[in-house]
């Protein structure tokens, strides 16, 4: 019995031209390249220039992975963007791209689950690919997190940056097991009991401000790599697969030792694991599709690779998916 699978076509990505480095920010704030690389295993990130806007981003990154798709904007029916640093409180950024890309029919909406979102936006356009209703979506993920940082803050201001990341998702017949190509599985999870552990300190209805980033560091780490191992072995009771099936573990680019953590308790291999956190910082939702571009871009990645895709955010919110590319 056959399968309607949501097959990666494309993807592409975007980031600011500005570089911030370790030393940069120890000239601002009472740190070191030397406590940053240690703790984090960051060396630099990127900010966005003033006056660009996250959906603009999102714009770049989407045309990218449309080229890579070798596909035009219009054949595309649902767009998906994943953000919490959305342009404006409404509309959703998401018509924003549309607009950009001359889209004028289908679907556009924002989905909002922090460093998470691109999974969980994953998960929904593979759900409405599935059920029929769309045939063609761009899956982003954008932010300008440094729009919500507090800057005098050493604990947050040196962990984030910002940039977007696109997949171009199409609806295709595939034989139903497990090496069918596309989306095989996706597992969210939540728990808003942890809500206070990271989050921001502002918004519509509570300050009326945009607010900053706060976050207790050592609670978010204490709480990931049990997480994320967890939705991540569903994944794989889900699909009959195991971390020995894997060729590439692209992981939410949060912290150097989350990642390495995660992969030794999952039984992956350092070979495998697909890293940029050194080069972007944590970029949220766009962090995922920022690094699966680059490896993809330097050939890593292959026709048939089994990728494994992992998050965790506030909320706390965490994902897992897994993709035959």
């Amino acid at each position: 019995m056959t399968a309607r699978r949501s097959i990666v076509l494309g993807c592409g990505s975007y980031l600011p031209s500005r570089i911030v480095t370790n030393a940069e920010l120890a000239r601002k704030v009472d740190t070191s390249d030397e406590w940053i690389v240690q703790r984090t295993g960051i060396h630099e990130r990127r900010i966005a220039a003033p006056g660009e806007l996250t959906s603009q981003m999102a714009v770049h990154a989407a045309r990218a992975a449309l080229a890579h798709a070798h596909l035009d904007a219009q054949s595309i029916d649902l767009i998906v963007l994943a953000t919490s640093t959305p342009d404006n409180t409404f509309p959703a950024s998401a018509v924003s791209v549309q607009a950009d890309l001359g889209i004028t029919h289908g679907a556009a909406f924002d989905l909002q689950a922090v460093c998470s979102g691109f999974v969980y936006a994953l998960a929904t356009a593979d759900g409405l690919i599935k059920s029929g209703a769309f045939s063609r979506a761009l899956v982003i993920g954008a932010e300008t997190f440094s729009r919500l940082l507090d800057w005098t803050d050493r604990g947050t201001c040196v962990l984030f940056g910002d940039g977007a990341g696109a997949v171009v998702l199409a609806a295709q017949e595939q034989p139903g097991g497990r090496e069918d190509r596309g989306i095989l599985v996706v597992r969210l999870r939540s728990d808003g009991r942890y809500k206070s552990k990271l989050y921001v300190d502002g918004g519509p209805s509570s300050t009326g401000t945009v607010g900053h980033l706060r976050m207790e560091g050592r609670e978010v780490f204490r709480h990931a790599v049990a997480m994320i191992t967890d939705v991540v072995e569903d994944a794989f009771r889900a699909t009959g697969t195991t971390a020995a099936d894997v060729d590439w573990f692209i992981p939410h680019q949060a912290n150097r030792r989350i990642i390495d953590g995660s992969a030794h308790k999952l039984g992956i291999a350092p070979a495998k694991i697909v890293t940029t956190v050194d080069r972007h910082g944590n970029t949220s939702a766009a962090s995922i599709p920022l690094a699966l571009a680059d490896a993809v871009a330097d050939r890593r990645i292959k026709r048939g690779d089994l990728l494994l895709f992992e998050a965790m955010g506030g909320g706390f919110t965490w994902g897992a998916a897994l993709v035959r590319w």
